[in-house]
């Protein structure tokens, strides 16, 4: 897993509330349990006018151009902001894998679905509580502004706009922390191999009989 840096990106607007899991990735492409190919489906009723077919790819579809993110300079943003209750509904871990495939690395809300909000950060994606006058403004902000750009600074915990703007966020320091190193679940418990290697001879000496045939 990459670890999470300071970056500059476009916001695209998705003003909706209650954006469930099966909006995000429709059950019909959980083909797979790879982490790439999601993103052409990522939101895939609402950006498309036509009915996919999960075994063929979406050259041949008709585009929903009134759709944010068909539309440029959205189509290549990588902070996506959006209301309340994100990710909401199922636990599927797609969801998560599908915004990071199209793209994005930050989703600003008022609030999330629990499950998403940690499947999250096991996939090195942000997601950032602000409040519902922040995120108001900067829906505002977006609205005016044509490419509206803000610098996600996970260190600092701020987000910083391009008309100056700033806005500051918490954190859990665990969660921060694994982002800032990349590390996934695996990571997290490989970071601590020299201890359990020691545990395991020690473990050993005392009860020999669990370690036979190891």
């Amino acid at each position: 897993m990459k670890a999470f840096n300071t970056f500059t990106g476009i916001i695209a607007p998705l003003d909706r509330s209650n954006v469930d899991t099966d909006a995000i990735i429709p059950k019909q492409y959980l083909k797979s349990i790879k982490r790439s190919g999601f993103g052409p489906n990522l939101f895939d009723d609402w950006r498309y006018l036509d009915q996919g077919d999960p075994v063929n790819d979406n050259i041949q579809r008709k585009i929903n151009p009134d759709f944010i993110l068909n539309q440029a300079p959205y189509d290549k943003s990588e902070i996506l902001l959006a209301r309340e209750n994100f990710g909401c509904g199922s636990s599927r871990e797609h969801a998560v894998w599908a915004l990071d495939d199209f793209g994005f690395k930050v989703v600003l809300a008022p609030s999330f679905g629990d499950i998403f909000y940690s499947n999250s950060f096991k996939n090195g994606f942000l997601p950032i509580r602000l409040t519902e006058d922040e995120i108001n403004t900067l829906f505002d902000s977006v609205d005016a502004i044509k490419g509206y750009k803000a610098t996600v600074n996970l260190e600092e915990q701020l987000i910083e706009t391009q008309d100056g703007k700033v806005f500051s966020f918490d954190i859990a320091a665990g969660l921060k922390d694994r982002l800032m190193q990349g590390l996934d679940d695996i990571g997290l418990t490989l970071a601590h191999a020299d201890e359990i290697h020691a545990y395991e001879i020690k473990r050993s000496k005392i009860t020999p009989w669990l370690f036979q045939g190891l």
